[in-house]
């Protein structure tokens, strides 16, 4: 049987830009991009934390060090400038190999500055 699990996320990541007339997809900036092992044109799954919408568009490349999370075409209607937002990326594995995955998990500042990586989440306990 193959899973579906998380491979990588950059989570709560600032959108700096909604770009509705520019060509679909998520503009990332680099950095971020080879630190959580994303790919140019690999699907990923948005949640915007502001309003509750998920959707799916492609990861492409912005400029380095720019800070850009540019969210574009029809996506651009689902987020905007200054919401937070968690990026996942998926991929599928064996139940053998999904027993010793672990994804990349990739943590930013308000200006989408890294802050820190970790490859676990931390389990919820109750409160």
């Amino acid at each position: 049987m193959q899973l579906t699990l998380l491979k990588a996320k950059i989570h709560r990541a600032t959108v700096t830009h909604a770009e509705l007339h520019y060509e679909g997809s998520c503009a990332i900036d680099s950095r971020l991009l080879e630190i959580s092992g994303i790919l140019e044109n690999e699907m990923v799954h948005i949640y915007n934390i502001n309003s509750g919408h998920r959707f799916s568009t492609y990861a492409i490349r912005a400029e380095e060090g720019s800070g850009i999370i540019s969210v574009n075409g029809a996506a651009a209607h689902c987020a905007k400038p200054g919401d937070l937002v968690i990026i996942c990326a998926y991929g599928q594995c064996d139940e053998t190999e999904a027993k010793i995955y672990t994804p990349t998990l990739v943590y930013v500042d308000r200006k989408n500055g890294l802050t820190h990586t970790n490859h676990s989440i931390s389990e919820q306990r109750a409160q």
